[in-house]
This record gives C-alpha cells, sequence and structure tokens, in this order.
C-alpha cells in the first residue's frame, strides 16, 4: 500500500496534478491525504466575527476547508470507482511546510504529488512557491505536475545528474518503481562543465550501467550549457515524459532555476518532475 500525499488550495492547477496522480497510481493499491493549509492572514476579523460564540477560531477557519475537501474527495471518489484508492482529508491552520511536514511523519508519506503555481477565486496563490519550499525543506521524495499537464502514460523517463553529484542507489526507489510499473526507456544526462572525464565519472557510469541492466537505458552529456537550458532541450529534442534528479539542498536545485525569469518552479520544468533526496 502506497500512502501519498496530495497539497490543495483547490484550483484548477492543483486539481490537475491529483488527477494525474490518479492516472499515475491506477491499479495500485493507495491511500491519498487530501491536504488543505489555511493561513490566519486569509481571513479577516470580520468573519470569524461572524463564527457562533461556542465556535473556536481554529473551528472557523478550517470549517470552509473541510466542506470544499469533502465535496472534492466525493467527486474524486466517483471519477475511479474501479480504483483500490481510499481517501482521507487533512486540514491544518499552520505554515504551509510545517503542515506537509507533519503530514508526511504522521501518515507514513512515500510520495508527495503537487502542481506548480495555482489561484482560489480572485485570490493570487503562490503555490508554485510553496511547492519550492517543499522541495527545499522536506524530506519525502516530490512529483511536481507543470500548469495543464495531462497524463498520457510513461514512455521515457530522464535521470539528470549534476556535475557536482555521484550516482548513489540510496533513495533511489521511486524512479526504479516508475521505471518498473510503466517498463519506461532510462535517459540518463550528466550535466558536464567540460570534456574531461574524471575517475569519479567513469566509475559512476560503470555503476549505473550496472544498476540498470535489466532496463532500456542510454547515456548522454552536455557541456557548459546552464543546466535548465540543458535539460529542458533535452527534454524536448528526445521526447521525455517525466524527468527524475537528485537534490542536495541549495545547490543543484538552484542552478536548475537560475537564469529562469522568476524563481517559481512552474518556470523550470516542461514535464513532471520527481525529485529524490539525498
Amino acid at each position: 500500500m502506497r500512502n501519498i500525499l496530495l497539497p490543495t488550495d483547490f484550483s484548477e492547477n492543483a486539481k490537475n496534478a491529483i488527477d494525474y496522480a490518479l492516472e499515475f497510481f491506477k491499479n495500485e493499491l493507495c491511500t491519498f491525504y487530501v491536504l488543505n493549509v489555511q493561513k490566519a492572514s486569509n481571513y479577516m476579523t470580520d468573519d470569524l466575527m461572524t463564527a457562533p460564540a461556542n465556535t473556536s477560531i481554529h473551528q472557523s477557519v478550517l470549517k470552509g476547508s473541510k466542506e470544499q475537501l469533502n465535496t472534492l474527495i466525493t467527486e474524486l471518489k466517483n471519477g475511479i470507482l474501479h480504483e483500490n484508492y481510499t481517501f482521507h482529508a487533512l486540514t491544518d491552520y499552520d505554515i504551509f511546510t510545517d503542515a506537509i511536514k507533519q503530514a508526511v511523519k504522521s501518515k507514513n508519506i512515500d510520495l508527495i504529488v503537487m502542481g506548480t503555481n495555482g489561484a482560489t477565486g480572485a485570490r493570487e496563490v503562490v503555490f508554485g512557491s510553496n511547492t519550492l519550499n517543499v522541495i527545499r525543506k522536506i524530506d519525502c521524495p516530490v512529483l511536481v505536475i507543470p500548469q495543464g499537464y495531462v497524463f498520457e502514460g510513461l514512455k521515457t523517463i530522464l535521470y539528470t545528474i549534476d556535475y557536482n553529484d555521484h550516482f548513489t542507489t540510496e533513495n533511489i526507489e521511486p524512479l526504479v518503481d516508475t521505471l518498473i510499473k510503466f517498463k519506461a526507456s532510462l535517459r540518463i544526462l550528466k550535466i558536464k562543465e567540460d570534456e574531461t572525464v574524471t575517475i569519479a565519472e567513469f566509475d559512476d557510469k560503470k555503476h549505473l550501467k550496472d544498476f540498470f541492466k535489466d532496463i532500456n537505458h542510454t547515456f548522454h552529456s552536455i557541456t557548459n550549457v546552464p543546466t535548465a537550458l540543458a535539460i529542458n532541450s533535452f527534454v524536448q529534442i528526445m521526447d521525455v515524459d517525466m524527468n527524475a534528479m537528485f537534490i542536495q539542498r541549495e545547490t543543484f536545485l538552484e542552478r536548475f532555476f537560475s537564469g529562469s525569469e522568476t524563481s517559481k518552479i512552474s518556470y523550470g520544468t516542461r514535464v513532471p518532475l520527481l525529485i529524490m533526496h539525498n
């Protein structure tokens, strides 16, 4: 049984990420925890004053969230009648990343699936920034779904290795599980500063070849090209359906998004992005 966390701000983009997750995990036994996090700044004092006298501020803030979650879950259940899915609604009144961290720990979450940005009604919600903060601060695999991206199967997966990184099998299960589930081909891309081949890089390639011996895979490298540009160009040229990578906090992640018009993750990926942590 897999435990999947689905954060939502009730935007179309968040719903799209949930739809992707439901398609992605078809024919598997899964428990989905649909989480909405509310902040005090979203509410005016007058809104809270209209609550009954015997109702706490916490209850007042979360009441609407719970109702929306229940409605959303009902819609999701009606759309996947023949799947072995279980849904649970989670509401919290906290800092977004703190709420995610608590849910990951208490519900033994295997994967977080999130959209990249979104909006609720007329109020803009920086969901892209929330996603970026989750990637940075939460030690749990994250699958990031670009705005409007629709699941159409997985034939080719890109595994990107930064020039400062070395291959390790630790915490690589999400990538391996995905490759096996969809019988996908693997493209291994090394981002390099120059054409020099070090002993460590040679050993990495041998290790990769041995580890993925039962999976159709090829090796590629791009030299002296900004990381984000290299990845996005490769994704388009090779018709990639997902990009997987490890991050080490403020290293690869920062370079991946450097040079973009904004730090929001929505500008950093054209295909679903599977983030794993060293």
